[in-house]
């Protein structure tokens, strides 16, 4: 019999993709088997989040991970050895108690959740397998249709421009490859684009390309221009997605754009987003409203629910009990998921699944702050989620995501199914799509 059992737990400092500290796990079990997993770290977060544990004062702006590694390697650690990997839940909850604290803040968010996601890579190791085979186990799954950023903004581009990711959806594409494949067509001619136009100024933190526009409807009519150059047909090959995050731009209740300078009350920013909804082919629309306007988001969902794919990130921060709330009020369609949000995989994995008992469309995501660790492309196909948002088709921290997908598919081989247009839910339990029907 295997022996499962956590032998021992080490932390150590490695660097993210924006150049910052956080923590990286390793883990070894009884039978030699190893997994290990790295802390990703979020710009706009919402208030419900686990937090990082950061050392404060003047080195690396205040930004560094000492602490969360020593907690890993004194008080985590005496914790968890001896402890049976097999138990993904025990696991998960004995660092749960140890912190004692609602947000993880005494042991820290980041070293929990790398180790929690470092004991499921060891727990798949074991089986010798890998780890979305071990999620999976006989299920049927789906390779996820990706969400990818092709310009960055809000507070992944210094608020160059108000939403913060205009990104693209290939539900036309036929296997996640081919998606790759027209989204790398679409990211190279949008730089193309730019570059004619004299306003190709960089990448943001996740990939996508710098804006420099005067407007957000510039943003998005660049990026229909862009499908269009790239061959494809907006609203028939490829859709539209926002990641709008409005908890960025919301104060009191009004939501202030810095282009233009113009000042909303919910119902105003609810037409204007309308508007965009009626111009542009935009299938998803994540976190419309602030986290906080429930009234807001509930309004949204009714009046849009059926043409777009709403989500819920900062409003939601990837807890059960808010995701079956949400679902309840009809607030929204789909439920984004991001591990480092919830705590621990136990956490996250809860939160998926209520997800879908609910009805909701499910999201596995990055964060801007990432690494070269990829087991969210594991976690997306294992746990048959449907969507998965990584960034951009830049950075390489983004692409080993993509790339893992990839191994993925060719892995399944014929027995490899793309979700496309079935990942996507709308109110109403709509399956007609506002793209192709």
């Amino acid at each position: 019999m295997t022996d499962t059992t956590i032998k021992s737990v080490f932390g150590r400092r490695i660097w993210d993709s924006r150049g910052r500290p956080t923590v990286e796990v390793d883990i070894r079990l009884g039978c030699g088997a190893t997994g290990r997993a790295i802390a990703p770290a979020g710009a706009s977060m919402g208030s419900g989040e686990a937090v990082d544990l950061r050392d404060g004062g003047p080195t690396f702006g205040g930004l560094d991970v000492r602490r969360a590694v020593s907690a890993v390697n004194d008080e985590i650690s005496a914790r968890l050895i001896g402890l049976d990997a097999d138990n993904q839940e025990e696991v998960d909850q004995a660092m749960i108690t140890l912190d004692g604290t609602p947000n993880r803040n005494r042991l820290g968010g980041n070293a929990i959740v790398a180790t929690s996601m470092a004991v499921l890579q060891a727990r798949a190791a074991a089986d010798k397998v890998p780890l979305w085979q071990y999620l999976a186990q006989d299920d049927d799954i789906r390779m996820p249709l990706p969400e990818i950023q092709i310009f960055g903004g809000g507070a992944h581009a210094a608020q160059r421009v108000d939403i913060q990711d205009f990104m693209i959806m290939c539900p036309g594409a036929t296997s996640f490859s081919e998606a790759l494949d027209w989204t790398a067509e679409v990211y190279r001619t949008a730089g193309l684009l730019m570059k004619e136009r004299g306003c190709l100024q960089g990448v943001a933190d996740e990939g996508g390309y710098w804006p420099a526009f005067r407007s957000n409807e510039e943003v998005l009519d660049s990026l229909v221009i862009s499908i269009e150059r790239a061959g494809f047909k907006p609203g028939v090959d490829i859709g539209l997605s926002l990641d709008v995050a409005a908890s960025e731009f919301e104060e009191d209740g009004f939501y202030t754009l810095a282009l233009g300078n113009k000042r909303y009350d919910t119902d105003e920013w609810i037409e204007i987003l309308g508007k965009w909804l009626k111009t542009y082919p935009i299938l998803s629309v994540e976190d419309p409203l602030a986290e906080n306007d429930t009234e807001g988001f509930k309004t949204f969902t009714r009046m849009f629910g059926a043409e777009c794919q709403v989500i819920g990130d900062d409003f939601l921060v990837t807890n059960a009990k808010r995701v079956t709330k949400a679902a309840a009020d009809n607030a929204l369609t789909a439920v984004l998921i991001k591990p480092n949000q919830a705590g621990t995989i136990t956490e996250t994995h809860k939160a998926l699944e209520a997800g879908k008992s609910t009805g909701l469309g499910t999201i596995v995501s990055a964060r801007s702050g990432e690494s070269e660790d990829v087991i969210i492309a594991h976690l997306a196909t294992g746990w048959d989620a449907g969507q998965l948002k990584v960034g951009s088709f830049a950075r390489s921290e983004r692409m080993a995501k993509w790339n893992e997908c990839l191994r993925i598919e060719e892995a399944l081989g014929s027995k490899a199914r793309f979700a496309g247009r079935d990942g996507l839910v709308f109110a109403e339990n709509s399956a007609k799509i506002k793209m192709g029907g």
